[in-house]
């Protein structure tokens, strides 16, 4: 019986590789509070390259998830071009 060592290679080299994909958490600032017209916004904010990942961790009850992530993201923005 021939077996093949290429399905094994494979994982391990996906495995190594999921290893070093960076996650957000390791670029995470302090969280920062936005004033909007329906109150205040919080963001988690990344680094000035990572806009894409600001989202909103509270909000008010008035603003939608893609809302306030919609504010987070344009705060990233405004930071990151001053």
């Amino acid at each position: 019986m021939k077996t093949s060592f290429l399905p094994a290679a494979l994982v391990l080299s996906g495995l190594a590789i999921s290893g070093c994909v960076p996650s957000p958490t390791d670029y995470e600032t302090t969280p920062v509070q936005v004033e909007t017209a329906k109150g205040v916004v919080t963001c988690q904010l990344y680094t000035r390259e990572r806009v894409v990942w600001d989202r909103a961790i509270n909000r008010p009850n008035s603003m939608s998830v893609e809302e306030g992530d919609a504010v987070c993201r344009a705060e990233g923005e405004r930071r990151k071009n001053s």
